[in-house]
């Protein structure tokens, strides 16, 4: 199977969070998965930390080596993706990272109810 993290899955993976489920980490630590974190949450982690809406235990740098994740980088394909989403859920990073696992066929790992109103694939977290 091929995923996509959302912003908080990504953080608590790399954190060793105990609210991350088991059968999350499960997929996670599956190596017939295709696990992909998106260049669009380290943005959001970056402008999150700047900010000081959000505290990281390590740096952005490493939280995405330590995720040990394939990067997916940001595409015109994505962009075309997003024109057409419904604005069920506000949060821009949100909707990429939607539009995103709907142009790649990648099925999304979430906890964020708002994006359970889409119709993608997801991993409800």
């Amino acid at each position: 199977m091929r995923y996509l993290v959302d912003t908080h899955i990504l953080i608590q993976w790399v954190q060793g969070d105990k609210k991350l489920k088991n059968t999350i980490r499960e997929v996670l630590q599956n190596s017939l998965n295709q696990v992909f974190v998106s260049v669009i949450s380290g943005i959001e982690i970056a402008i999150k930390t700047k900010t000081g809406k959000l505290k990281l235990k390590t740096s952005l740098k490493n939280l995405f080596k330590e995720s040990s994740f394939e990067v997916l980088e940001t595409k015109f394909s994505h962009a075309l993706e997003l024109n057409v989403l419904p604005a069920y859920h506000k949060d821009p990073f949100d909707r990429i990272l939607i539009s995103q696992a709907k142009a790649e066929g990648l099925t999304l790992i979430t906890r964020d109810r708002k994006i359970w109103k889409y119709k993608i694939d997801l991993l409800k977290a």
